[in-house]
């Protein structure tokens, strides 16, 4: 039996504790907060809750495979999981809105028929097909197995139009030219809004980002009834159950080297742990990982705090540690969000996501990448009807999302600009939310200050899902490190950000301490 240290207690870093738990080990989650989840978090206040993280769940395989695994509850049997249906409405900025059904390709064919005119839904269904062939083709490298030290299949986009279409043929053509080219018109801003969701940008991420909006169609999306936090506890009373310690309010200063190998953990109190490998769960630039045998770059896993060119980034991967993956970039975006408190209850027949367009994602995500105020945001309006979530029928609890620079590129403690942000908010939500000026008791703000706050991300930065092409720079860092007994967890490793990306995690760093070198994927 191993001790093993996992710094964090985010999503992937729990799936990361639980495994090693059901294999023997015994596990301490040191987390800096006072509580669990990352960015899987609660606000309440007067009787409404709201989710302060993601408000949807893709791919529950991943998290039905962690309870299965893990315990003899099934995920069902923890929490509520609901497949919402529709599974979006859009409104664009010529008026145009179209809702498409959930589990139907049929439906959504049909709806964007209606809408875009007919050849729509035929043209939607071609470019989701080719996505498919790029999610067969990249699924298990890039979500099911170790990242490779050969990454150059993974630095190619997969996307098959690429080499039939002759589209930009100097160089593979972003996920903004591909829609346009295969889409066009309003029909275009689907897929890119579905990449910006998650904090990829039209006019940078590869044309394999199109996976993300056929995940979405083809595995749908969940709710789980009580808000996201209910998975949060389910995951963190899992780990309780395998008999994870937690140690709340404790920040790590650094993973400290014994012989070439981790050793333990220093704190900031000055403390120091004895253990026998360290998983970190966190930001690398959070904590001074240890120089690695041979040589070694500072703190923020070889390039120093804020370093690295990593995932979004335009100017190629950086060695993270030695290892030949990419660091982490500073500037990644962030998620400034509005909770409402309104009268009235849901309407029956409401969507439970409305995403009100942006004039030009692509002009969005530069203003973005720019660090500029000067586009209307894409904002994704969550209005689920939870019941648990408010104080009566009589009320409804409301959150709009809208992706943004994080703190340092723009300076959220600004009360202009964020006050700026929320009227901007309020008005595209107006789009979508019939009366909302007259229903709106109150509103809260939550800025990437608050998200850096609560997941110790720098600039409140959201890592989003790893992507093949690009080069290799839409990959993240391995999860095994130069220095051995050290290792990478959650949405800043392979493969990346999100609640699925991030729990897939906990099976391949759960592997590669059990079975070490001879493990080649989860199953």
């Amino acid at each position: 039996m191993a001790r093993i240290a996992v710094i964090g207690a985010g999503m992937g870093a729990m799936a990361t504790a639980a495994r090693l738990a059901v294999a023997g080990h015994r596990v301490t989650v040191y987390e800096r907060s006072a509580t669990y989840g990352g960015a899987v978090g609660q606000y309440t206040r007067d009787g409404f809750s709201f989710d302060t993280g993601p408000g949807l769940l893709h791919l529950p395989a991943v998290y039905r495979d962690l309870f299965v695994k893990t315990g003899k509850r099934s995920l069902e049997q923890c929490v509520d999981t609901v497949q919402i249906d529709p599974q979006v409405c859009h409104v664009l900025p010529d008026g145009t809105r179209v809702t498409l059904p959930g589990a139907s390709r049929g439906g959504v064919a049909a709806a964007l028929d209606g809408a875009f005119g007919a050849g729509a839904g035929e043209r939607w269904n071609a470019v989701l097909g080719r996505a498919r062939d790029a999610w067969d083709r990249t699924r298990r490298p890039l979500l099911e197995e170790p990242l490779q030290a050969d990454r150059e299949a993974l630095a190619q986009d997969p996307y098959p139009a690429l080499r039939k279409s002759g589209l930009l043929r100097r160089r593979p053509p972003t996920l903004a030219e591909a829609a346009e080219r295969e889409l066009g018109g309003g029909l275009a801003a689907l897929p890119e809004s579905a990449v910006l969701a998650h904090g990829l940008l039209p006019h940078t991420a590869p044309a394999s980002a199109t996976v993300i909006p056929y995940m979405e169609q083809t595995f749908g999306s969940w709710y789980v009834r009580g808000g996201m936090r209910a998975l949060a506890t389910a995951v963190y009373e899992r780990c309780l159950e395998r008999q994870v310690e937690f140690v709340f309010g404790t920040e790590v200063r650094e993973v400290p080297a014994r012989d070439g190998r981790a050793c333990g953990l220093l704190l900031a109190d000055g403390t120091r742990t004895e253990h026998d490998s360290v998983v970190s769960g966190v930001d690398p630039r959070r904590f001074a990982e240890p120089a690695p045998p041979g040589g070694g770059n500072g703190p923020g896993g070889g390039n120093g705090p804020g370093g690295g060119n990593g995932p979004g980034g335009g100017n190629g991967p950086r060695d993270a540690d030695g290892d030949g993956t990419p660091a982490p970039q500073a500037g990644l975006p962030s998620r400034f969000t509005l909770f409402l408190a309104l009268r009235g209850g849901r309407p029956d027949g409401t969507p439970h996501r409305t995403v009100v367009h942006s004039p030009s994602a692509t002009a969005e995500g530069r203003a973005v990448a720019a660090g500029a105020h000067t586009e209307r945001p894409t904002v994704t309006v969550l209005r689920p009807g939870d019941p648990a979530q408010v104080p009566d029928d009589g009320h409804e609890a409301v959150t709009l999302t809208a992706v943004c620079a994080p703190q340092g590129v723009l300076d959220w403690a600004d009360a202009a600009l964020v006050a700026r942000y929320t009227e901007e908010l309020l008005e595209a939500a107006g789009r979508a939310v019939p009366d909302l000026r007259e229903r709106l008791l109150w509103h809260e703000a939550r800025t990437p200050l608050d998200v850096e706050a609560a997941t110790g991300a720098y600039g409140g930065s959201v890592p989003a899902p790893a992507l093949a092409g690009a080069g290799g720079r839409m990959l993240y860092p391995s999860n095994t490190t130069a220095l051995p007994g050290l290792y990478r967890a959650g949405g800043w490793a392979h493969p990346g950000g999100g609640l699925a990306h991030a729990g897939m995690t906990g099976a391949l760093v759960a592997g590669l301490i059990v079975e070490g070198a001879d493990f080649r994927g989860s199953q």
